[in-house]
C-alpha cells in the first residue's frame, strides 16, 4: 500500500481545504530541487487555466463578459508562472 502526502489550500477568506495525494506522485513531476509545494501549484495554475480555457472557447452558447475576462486573466497568470503563453503550452489558439 502506498502512503500518503498532505497538502493544505487556503482561500483568501481563510478557509482551507486538506487534499491526500499518493506519496511520491508529486515528485514525479517535479525537478530535481524543486519544493513539492511548487509543483502543486503548478498543476493547480495549469488545471485552472485550462478549464478556464474550455469554459469559455468549448462551452455551448453564448459565455459570460466576466468569463472571458476570469479566462483573459488566467491566461495573463498563467504565463506570468510558466514563461509561455496558455496557447503555446497547450499547441492551439482561438
Amino acid at each position: 500500500m502506498v502512503d500518503t502526502e498532505t497538502y493544505t489550500i487556503e482561500g483568501p477568506d481563510g478557509d482551507s481545504e486538506t487534499i491526500e495525494l499518493p506519496a511520491g506522485l508529486v515528485d514525479v513531476f517535479a525537478e530535481q530541487g524543486e519544493d513539492t509545494t511548487d509543483v502543486v501549484g503548478d498543476v493547480l495554475v495549469q488545471s485552472f487555466a485550462q478549464q478556464a480555457h474550455v469554459a469559455v472557447h468549448h462551452g455551448e452558447g453564448n459565455v459570460p463578459a466576466d468569463l472571458e475576462a476570469i479566462n483573459d486573466r488566467m491566461e495573463e497568470l498563467f504565463q506570468d508562472r510558466f514563461g509561455v503563453s496558455l496557447e503555446e503550452a497547450m499547441g492551439h489558439s482561438h
